[in-house]
């Protein structure tokens, strides 16, 4: 680096070139520290001197880094692009990051929006319930908005039974259950049919696996569920689903010859 008595013509101080490119000192401190852009000569009292050229490589970093790409991808990778299919290549790589970047950013909107709705209908803040609707809206699972109707206990109780992947698991047989239970309402099969009897048995295999034989905590459930103006649609299916539900159970329990309700508070 030359260095100069005093600051001759077609040079500039680091001041005077962050100011015509319109960012800050710090900014143009930081890319010489990094190696991405070093003044063109220094002055013997050490004054960083920058030139048009200086600038011109300056406007570049600046313009590539407003694209999304990386300080480290354009002093490694882009700078040293010599074709234009070597350019064109490197800016469709940037475009598929930004588009899964976009997705990220638009499910992360829909999430907050939705946990804004689920927020507004519970009746105290509870960031514990907040961070386990985020966490199901995450998953894509749809029966997130019942965690607001589940106590703290309750929700202890589904933390320390299920993991991400024994929940997904137990969601989706849930929902496969359901679908074949509006299916069978759809169609008018009768609660007391062998089909319909069939599917109550896994159905009700499923309630004792969620409660892992725990019975005090069916009070709970069906509270939960009781459902009487639904605010979403997989609110609206599961009345379906309770109101079909409920004389088929009732038979199941009678041909079983015992009922798991009684003597539970």
């Amino acid at each position: 680096m030359a260095k100069h008595r005093a600051i001759p013509f077609g040079f500039m101080t680091v001041g005077e070139a962050a100011k015509k490119i319109g960012v800050t000192v710090r900014t143009l401190q930081y890319y010489d520290k990094e190696g991405l852009l070093s003044p063109s000569a220094e002055s013997e009292g050490g004054r960083r001197l920058y030139t048009d050229k200086d600038l011109v490589m300056l406007h570049q970093i600046i313009s590539l880094k407003s694209l999304g790409f990386s300080l480290n991808d354009i002093k490694h990778h882009l700078i040293s692009l010599e074709t234009p299919t070597d350019v064109a290549a490197a800016l469709a790589e940037q475009a598929d990051n930004i588009r899964e970047k976009i997705e990220q950013l638009t499910a992360s909107l829909t999430a907050i929006e939705q946990l804004k709705e689920e927020a507004l209908q519970m009746q105290t803040v509870n960031f514990k319930k907040y961070a386990d609707i985020i966490v199901n809206l995450q998953m894509k699972n749809d029966s997130y908005c019942l965690i607001k109707r589940f106590d703290d206990d309750m929700l202890d109780h589904i933390r320390n039974r299920f993991d991400k992947e024994s929940c997904l698991n137990f969601m989706d047989r849930f929902n496969r259950l359901s679908d074949e239970i509006i299916e069978l309402q759809k169609a008018g099969v009768s609660p007391e049919s062998e089909k319909c009897q069939r599917i109550v048995k896994e159905y009700w295999r499923l309630i004792t696996e969620f409660t892992n034989g725990d019975m005090s905590l069916l009070p709970k459930l069906i509270e939960a569920g009781n459902i009487d103006n639904a605010a979403n649609a997989w609110e609206e299916r599961q009345i379906i689903v309770n109101d079909y539900l409920e004389p088929a159970l009732q038979i199941y329990f009678s041909r079983l010859g015992e009922n798991p309700f009684e003597g539970v508070e």
